[in-house]
């Protein structure tokens, strides 16, 4: 139950005239009355830790299998090896998922070296990883109609800058 507290006081304009005066109303939480901002500060940060704590436990958990152990097939390794250096670690941005040691790049490198093992085409778990995760997993962007005019500006920056140059050469020779 809320309470309400009525409090009245004069109107500055008014000159102080006790016939006329305005009413404020001033909601009262009976749980919060004593409270101050400092504990209710401190009861959001409280509260804040305590939704955090799940998003902290997923790196707690011990690493994939995969993470930091090789395949047994010198060529199954390879072609894994392969394949994560063209992988982006999600985390890290910057860096490739054989050279993160983020826990996210190891559970993809797990991921990687278990479908190699298993017999998958690269490319396939490279489609599979970019269904997953969307194209900015992939160090080689791919074609598609929302990208092209990426690799297209290029090349109509050039053909602008081609014809502009000609124009300023052809009136340099006339003149």
């Amino acid at each position: 139950m809320m309470a309400v507290q009525i409090s009245s006081s004069r109107h500055p304009r008014e000159g102080g005239d006790p016939e006329r005066h305005t009413l404020r109303f001033r909601p009262r939480i009976p749980a919060f009355a004593g409270m101050t901002n400092v504990w209710v500060g401190l009861l959001t940060v409280l509260a804040l830790f305590a939704l955090a704590q799940p998003l902290a436990a997923q790196d707690m958990l011990p690493p994939a299998p995969y993470a930091y152990k090789q395949l047994a097939d010198p060529k199954q390794e390879a072609k894994a090896q392969a394949l994560m250096e063209t992988l982006r670690c999600l985390k890290c941005q910057s860096q490739s998922i054989a050279d993160s040691d983020a826990p996210m790049a190891g559970d993809m490198r797990h991921q990687v070296r278990t479908r190699i093992a298993a017999g998958e085409d690269p490319e396939a778990i490279r489609q599979w990883l970019i269904e997953r995760y969307g194209d900015y997993v992939s160090y080689t962007p791919q074609v598609k109609p929302i990208t092209w005019p990426l690799f297209a500006a290029p090349l109509l920056f050039l053909a602008l800058a081609a014809f502009l140059l000609r124009g300023r050469f052809r009136r340099g020779k006339r003149a």
